[in-house]
């Protein structure tokens, strides 16, 4: 039976603007970037590597109107993004939120109950400063608090501009990311929306059961939290009975 709330139900700990930005580990950055680039009508941006003096890792950036992907890949096996890259595959590492204070923001979620991945860091350059936090959330999946409200660069520390061959692809209407979905193990969908609940102060505004979503063959269950500004949304799916694996499975 289909849940549908518009009610804020919620406790907005601290505000969250938007998504900042969807970071990709990948095999192969240079190539993912031509991909999206080529079939989803992304910019070539700004770019971070051993030309930049970057020695771990290469980062290339990729804007739509106001989205951005990084994808990142690996120059040496002792990276953590090297065994992350081996346990799963090309994949999202961390789903960043733009918010007016990372110390805060992560301080806030730690008081709550959640783990943290890397403690406030300030970087500064000529542009000005730079501020990131992360903490864990499913799976191997982070979430980073960008503040970069008093930066004036391209992107941050250490990025340059990206130059890549032009692509004459046609304008594919992608203006934002509505949403970012997280499949997560049979059985823990409502913990994970609790977890959203309790530490980011999200309201559970939408809930699906196996019978709205099926097939002939299987079936998952739905939740999505939101932030109080609606620009986040976190459908979070699990693996529901059926005849066969779920189609998430």
């Amino acid at each position: 039976m289909v849940y549908i709330t518009r009610d804020w139900d919620g406790t907005e700990y601290f505000p969250i603007h938007d998504f900042h930005h969807v970071e990709f580990f990948t095999g192969n950055a240079k190539q993912a970037a031509h991909y999206y680039r080529s079939a989803f009508g992304f910019e070539a941006y700004a770019y971070c590597g051993p030309e930049t003096g970057v020695r771990d890792y290469v980062s290339y950036v990729l804007k739509k109107k106001k989205q951005y992907f990084v994808m990142t890949t690996p120059l040496h096996s002792a990276h953590p993004a090297s065994g992350w890259l081996k346990k799963h595959g090309d994949g999202i590492y961390d789903i960043a939120f733009s918010v007016d204070c990372d110390q805060e923001a992560y301080e806030s979620c730690l008081s709550r109950g959640a783990e943290g991945v890397f403690e406030p860091k300030l970087q500064k350059d000529d542009d000005g400063e730079y501020g990131k936090a992360s903490i864990k959330t499913y799976g191997d999946t982070i979430h980073s608090f960008i503040n970069d409200a008093n930066y004036t660069g391209l992107w941050a520390p250490s990025f340059d501009s990206l130059q890549m061959p032009s692509l004459n692809v046609e304008d594919t209407a992608i203006t934002a990311i509505d949403h970012i979905v997280g499949n997560v193990e049979q059985g823990v969908m409502d913990t994970w929306g609790e977890f959203y609940e309790k530490i980011f102060g999200f309201t559970t505004f939408v809930r699906f059961d196996e019978t709205d979503i099926s097939t002939q063959y299987s079936a998952l269950k739905s939740i999505v939290v939101r932030s109080k500004n609606w620009r986040v949304k976190m459908p979070i799916n699990e693996p529901a009975e059926g005849i066969k694996k779920s189609q998430i499975e």
